[in-house]
């Protein structure tokens, strides 16, 4: 299994507040991909730290023979490590106070696949379809699922990008994990919300299916440019 990835700023940001990294370790290949917020450089530190937080845990502490549960608990120890830092930082330095990043992390090991996320950068699953396998934590997504919203007003909410949980900006996160078998041929897309506002599943299914692993980041990039680009953009692709 490899790693593909890419990142633009887009077209109205001054910085690109979006970190990603990935490794192999052992049998297992995992990838990280982060979104930061906050004023004066804060979203691209947080950001930065909590990838490098991230993958350095990851990288230190699986070990081979570790089962499912020992996987699980080792990407939620991980983020909530960066989560500790991360509110240090922004507990101590005045100019990065409110500092916070999603976070999504995919580790995968022969065909099981474990995923851990904050936030709504996105998880997707590519097989014969495209299916969401995180779940946005996001106040649009919490009045959808009241019925206060339809799925069309979800897409357009001028509070959609209004977050509910993220690493570094409380002293405890609470991060979701799923697990599930990869099918044959199957792809896993991590993206931030650059591109997941701006490029829709079908063209991100289509892009995989027809271009490949190594060229779909690059293309599904210059389309959320294409179609107004107004964040930061960033893709993974574990194929």
């Amino acid at each position: 299994m490899m790693v593909y990835s890419s990142t633009d700023i887009g077209l109205s940001r001054s910085e690109n507040q979006d970190s990603y990294t990935s490794g192999t370790v052992y049998d297992a290949v995992f990838a990280v991909v982060c979104d930061g917020m906050g004023g004066s450089n804060a979203g691209s530190e947080a950001s930065k730290r909590a990838a490098a937080m991230m993958h350095d845990r990851i990288e230190k502490s699986y070990q081979s023979d570790y089962d499912s549960n020992k996987i699980r608990n080792l990407l939620l120890a991980a983020v909530r490590t960066a989560n500790a830092v991360i509110y240090d930082l922004g507990s101590t330095v005045s100019e990065w106070r409110g500092m916070g990043t999603t976070c999504v992390a995919a580790l995968c090991r022969g065909n099981m696949l474990h995923i851990v996320n904050v936030g709504d950068s996105r998880a997707y699953l590519i097989s014969h379809e495209i299916t969401q396998i995180t779940r946005d934590h996001s106040m649009v997504m919490r009045m959808y699922e009241k019925g206060e919203i339809t799925k069309e007003e979800l897409k357009n909410h001028p509070n959609k990008n209004v977050i509910t949980r993220a690493v570094g900006v409380s002293y405890d996160v609470n991060p979701d994990y799923f697990e599930l078998e990869l099918p044959e041929g199957g792809a896993v897309l991590l993206c931030t919300d650059g591109l997941s506002n701006y490029c829709d599943e079908g063209f991100m299914f289509r892009t995989v299916k027809d271009f490949g692993a190594e060229n779909a980041p690059e293309i599904l990039v210059r389309k959320a440019l294409e179609n107004g680009g107004r964040d930061n953009i960033t893709v993974s692709l574990l194929k």
